[in-house]
């Protein structure tokens, strides 16, 4: 996973996390903002690398899925644009 891509669902997981489940928010925690691997998750919890993958893909597409709705990460982003002009004078 590039660091961008990385970067970007560390945003929507920060974001969105209060919407997960308790086993996703756990398990994409250790993969996101830990990165630990498929297998390491899977290791630490005693569970399938598969059960792990399944998890993790089901909650990145939950995290996007949300995003497209609701847009509130790209509100964010923009938001923060317009207080770093408004820091510089410009507008």
């Amino acid at each position: 996973m590039k660091v961008e891509e990385n970067f970007y669902l560390a945003q929507l997981f920060d974001l969105y996390k209060p919407l997960l489940t308790h086993a996703q928010t756990y398990i994409l925690e250790d993969y996101l903002n830990n990165n630990l691997t498929v297998s390491e998750i899977a290791e630490n919890n005693c569970i399938s690398r598969q059960a792990v993958k399944d998890c993790v893909d089901k909650s990145l597409k939950k995290l996007e899925t949300l995003e497209s709705k609701l847009h509130f990460n790209e509100k964010i982003q923009s938001l923060q644009i317009q207080i770093e002009k408004l820091k510089k004078g410009d507008r």
